[in-house]
């Protein structure tokens, strides 16, 4: 398995969801196959090995899957950003735009603290917007961004332009 069609072989594609004309890239099917899955949290937290990390993000939903594991690896906290009301204490919020409409996302406001090293890993980085609020969260928070890990970056949605100033990491770009 080299290169990195590997992983597209895997993701499945379901059209019109969760609107009419997007694309969603489902990864359940890689989450499924053992060694793919091993591969994917291998290659993000090795991206990453060497940096200090402290926190590691993890935007919900799928986000959480591949986080926490990187956390792990990493010898980092786990911090879950998820979205509006689905968290129990004082949050911090940040709004951004999808590609098919906007939303929020919030942390706990001592999830972060002042220079703490801190990775986001989510699924997909499509247009790019939940990366950069969730990055805008940590920053907030005094935190540092070290980078950005995905499974899958888009090219096409162009959601590397919103975070051009921050480390990218993809497994795959499709």
């Amino acid at each position: 398995m080299s290169g990195d069609g590997w992983l597209r072989e895997l993701v499945r594609d379901i059209a019109d969801y969760p609107r009419p004309g997007v694309t969603f890239r489902d990864i359940t099917p890689v989450l499924g196959h053992a060694d793919a899955f091993r591969r994917c949290v291998d290659e993000l937290s090795d991206r990453f090995a060497g940096a200090g990390v402290t926190r590691v993000i993890g935007i919900e939903a799928r986000g959480f899957i591949l986080a926490a594991p990187v956390a792990y690896r990493l010898g980092a906290g786990f911090v879950p950003v998820r979205k509006a009301g689905k968290l129990p204490w004082a949050v911090a919020r940040e709004e951004y735009q999808l590609e098919y409409g906007s939303d929020k996302l919030e942390i706990h406001r001592d999830a972060i603290h002042p220079d703490e090293q801190v990775v986001v890993i989510d699924d997909v980085l499509a247009t790019g917007g939940t990366a950069a609020a969730a990055s805008r969260l940590v920053e907030g928070l005094g935190g540092e961004i070290v980078g950005i890990g995905v499974l899958i970056e888009l090219a096409e949605l162009e959601g590397r332009a919103k975070v051009s100033d921050r480390r990218l990491e993809a497994v795959a770009t499709i």
